[in-house]
């Protein structure tokens, strides 16, 4: 049973480690997020948790961030930023994309093109957000088209985020998993009962 609770830490080490390496200067849009949350999705075994703790993660972070690193240019404490729900949103995609990619495990394919879709749904979900709030493009066809186009730049960033956290995590963690043996661990515990 320790290995096991052993385990569950790491993961947790490993994902607010990240999240807190958002205060690291750094391109826009670069960011641990995608990453994290597909990591999440494939190691922890009570998929709740692929969703609560990169949420937790990335909102621990983002008080850090808003009211301690940026703080003189807030006018009170700031509890979630403007726009978060789109955000929060699209890891959740991630979330469930990742459950249902790793549902059978991990291999580099699946951990590479889980990478790269889930840039493309943070893409897609944050920017449909910036468009849907309706204060910098209209809410037409046009102005859809006009965002996303606009928000192209942005993405080599979330693609660069993704390129050094997905192997970051999923290879530290290997590492460590190796080292302390928790699989042969878990399947012997799952054997025996």
């Amino acid at each position: 049973m320790k290995k096991i609770s052993l385990r569950t830490a790491t993961l947790v080490v490993i994902i607010l480690a990240a999240a807190f390496s958002r205060i690291i200067p750094h391109m826009p849009n670069f960011s641990p997020m995608e990453a994290i949350t597909l990591f999440a999705a494939a190691h922890f075994a009570r998929k709740w948790q692929a969703f609560a703790i990169p949420f937790v993660a990335m909102w621990l972070s983002s008080l850090f961030i808003d009211n301690v690193i940026y703080a003189a240019y807030q006018q009170s404490f700031v509890w979630m930023y403007p726009g978060f729900h789109w955000q929060y949103l699209s890891y959740g995609l991630i979330a469930i994309f990742g459950i249902f990619i790793f549902r059978k495990g991990t291999s580099a394919l699946k951990i590479a093109g889980g990478g790269l879709v889930a840039a493309a749904i943070f893409f897609a979900v944050s920017n449909f957000g910036v468009w849907a709030e309706g204060t910098l493009y209209p809410r037409t066809g046009a102005g859809l088209v006009a965002c996303y186009t606009a928000a192209i730049p942005f993405f080599r960033g979330t693609l660069a985020g993704v390129a050094v956290y997905v192997p970051l995590l999923f290879g530290s963690y290997a590492l460590i998993a190796r080292a302390l043996d928790f699989h042969s661990y878990a399947s012997t515990r799952a054997k025996a009962g």
